[in-house]
């Protein structure tokens, strides 16, 4: 009997220590999950407007990591920096111009991002560092350039610059989300360019 009892004594501790951990677990706020002035609603969608695209003129993005607490947040960039950057990945994985690619993947891609199509394609999600800029003053540490890589969205990214979209939210690590807007911040314009809506409220419901 003693040993019973001491086995439900050992039992009810480990449960109730579970229940605090777990509440220690939870994301406190939705900040760590978008970056300021950005909607953080997982239902989000960013609408980027095409200035040079004859088949429709936006596109609608939603993020990748759609949980609280995924520790990665949506900033806007200026998407000529942001592939500026991406041309310096020395990773053999840089896209070729737009207009190099063969029709078929053009065609895929314009069809992927048409806003008619039920599904709300991913925005690019990237990494991004830094390194010794080129001439003098990189060599003496104190200039240093962006080098941003692709974990996803790549071509879509180079197909909305091609298309004419000046702007484009993109998710990243909230550790390189500050050099993210430091190195290819979008200006301010931007945040009343790009809409940020819900589903619901796009479709009128």
């Amino acid at each position: 009997m003693l040993l019973s009892q001491s086995a439900r004594s050992v039992t009810a501790l480990f449960t109730r220590w579970r229940f605090f951990a777990g509440l220690s677990s939870l994301p406190l706020t939705l900040s760590t999950s978008s970056s300021a002035g950005t909607p953080a609603c997982a239902e989000t969608v960013w609408i980027v407007p095409l200035h040079e695209h004859p088949w429709y003129d936006h596109v609608r993005l939603k993020r990748v990591f759609v949980t609280d607490g995924t520790r990665h947040q949506v900033v806007l960039v200026d998407v000529r920096k942001l592939l500026a950057c991406a041309d310096r990945d020395n990773t053999d994985y840089v896209l070729r111009p737009v207009a190099e690619w063969h029709s078929g993947k053009v065609r895929g891609i314009r069809e992927f991002l048409d806003p008619d199509s039920p599904r709300i394609p991913q925005m690019p999600y990237v990494t991004i560092s830094t390194r010794r800029a080129p001439g003098l003053l990189g060599w003496l540490g104190i200039e240093r350039e962006g080098v941003v890589a692709f974990r996803n969205g790549q071509h879509r990214a180079r197909y909305l610059a091609d298309a004419g979209a000046r702007w484009c939210p993109v998710e990243v690590h909230e550790r390189e989300a500050v050099l993210l807007r430091d190195m290819c911040g979008a200006a301010d314009d931007a945040r009343t360019a790009i809409r940020a809506i819900s589903p619901t409220r796009e479709s009128g419901v």
